[in-house]
């Protein structure tokens, strides 16, 4: 996982798509949507990791 796109992917898997029209807001429904697949136990540690660390970062580069 190297991109927003693939955390995007990663939740389609699981019939999620978010597009509010807001990108931080779809970035953090799409952390909470990531937080709860893995809390479900349905990721990988290391998927969930990546997942937020991107998700994180884009948020901070948006928002700087």
């Amino acid at each position: 996982m190297n991109s927003i796109y693939d955390v995007q992917q990663l939740l389609k898997r699981y019939g999620t798509i978010i597009y509010i029209g807001d990108r931080i807001a779809d970035l953090e429904l799409m952390e909470d949507e990531v937080k709860q697949l893995f809390e479900s136990k349905i990721i990988e540690p290391k998927d969930y990791q990546m997942a937020i660390l991107l998700l994180r970062q884009e948020v901070q580069r948006l928002k700087g």
